[in-house]
């Protein structure tokens, strides 16, 4: 990716990021903000921007970079263009992990219940698919990810089908459909250290990825572990994408469309699409969350439903792309 466009993009986000402090049911001028900020005592437009846009902003930045970046991630690794965090169970892991929480009651009697069971959901579906795959290839992960994936569906729907009463049923629907509304400090510092560790360890298979276009058996004679770049690929993966699905809910979609924006920009090198996907991804999800905010529908549009709205028209696309190149 060019110097202008990597700029271009990053003035992109500042843009959103700072419309998305000022957007809410009350709008805020900068001036507005810049003085709330800056006042010697708490006002109230001091506590909404801090307590509430702001972790808010922060959020849809981490969410959105961590799924664009593993989706960038797992499209090279898998050699997949329809690879997405999805494909390894992990979002499903977190979405049973969440509705366990709220199913048992867990998330009344304290907060952080939700998220650290889906966070714990996540890591234990990633690795139960890790485990599965250990002695097989890339098709072996793939098959063990999608397993995982159908089984914690099943649990899922199973706790919806069992609800013992229809606000449960309502409270777990509205978790997986994915938003940013109400969200703190305290879910960005929840989620933000394993969304980090996440990071770093994809940021590490930059090399194997590219080897891997080559093939495992060339990758490996160029050095290549590719059994590490695996590991390291499902568990940032996991820790990441599973933190983020924890705080926010379900988005899908963003690791699937984010890598292909930016690949004719990067010139098809898998590892140099990482960086600008997680820039692209954060921006997807900064716009989405500004636009349900933004866009009046008579009632509140959650998140996950908005990208899903736009990620499956460009799914279907993507697949009749894919049907048309195919040699």
């Amino acid at each position: 990716m060019t110097r202008r466009n990597t700029l271009l993009l990053i003035i992109a986000i500042f843009v959103l990021a700072g419309a998305s402090v000022l957007a809410g049911s009350v709008w805020m001028s900068p001036g507005q903000a810049i003085q709330a900020l800056a006042a010697s005592h708490e006002t109230l437009d001091h506590l909404i921007l801090v307590e509430v846009r702001l972790p808010r902003m922060v959020l849809a930045l981490l969410v959105g970079g961590i799924l664009g970046l593993s989706g960038a991630v797992l499209q090279g690794l898998l050699r997949n263009p329809l690879a997405e965090p999805g494909l390894l169970g992990v979002s499903s892991g977190a979405s049973l992990g969440a509705v366990i929480a709220i199913y048992y009651g867990f998330s009344a009697s304290f907060g952080l219940a939700t998220p650290l069971f889906a966070l714990v959901g996540a890591l234990g579906t990633a690795g139960v698919a890790f485990a599965l795959s250990r002695m097989g290839g890339t098709l072996s992960l793939i098959l063990a990810g999608v397993a995982m994936s159908s089984i914690a569906g099943a649990g899922v729907s199973l706790a919806l089908n069992l609800a013992p009463n229809p606000f449960a049923a309502y409270e777990i629907m509205t978790w997986l459909m994915g938003s940013l509304s109400d969200r703190s400090w305290d879910h960005v510092v929840l989620a933000g250290p394993f969304i980090v560790a996440g990071a770093t360890l994809l940021l590490l298979t930059g090399r194997a990825i590219d080897a891997l276009t080559l093939g495992e058996a060339q990758a490996e004679s160029l050095g290549i572990d590719v059994g590490r770049a695996r590991l390291f690929a499902l568990l940032g993966t996991a820790l990441g994408v599973g933190a983020a699905t924890a705080v926010t809910g379900t988005i899908g979609f963003v690791g699937l469309i984010a890598p292909h924006i930016v690949r004719p920009l990067v010139g098809h090198r898998p590892g140099a699409t990482l960086i600008p996907a997680a820039l692209v991804g954060a921006l997807i999800v900064l716009a989405a969350d500004l636009a349900t905010r933004m866009l009046n529908f008579g009632t509140e549009i959650r998140l996950g439903v908005f990208v899903s709205i736009l990620g499956a028209p460009f799914f279907l696309w993507l697949v009749l792309h894919v049907r048309r190149t195919a040699p």
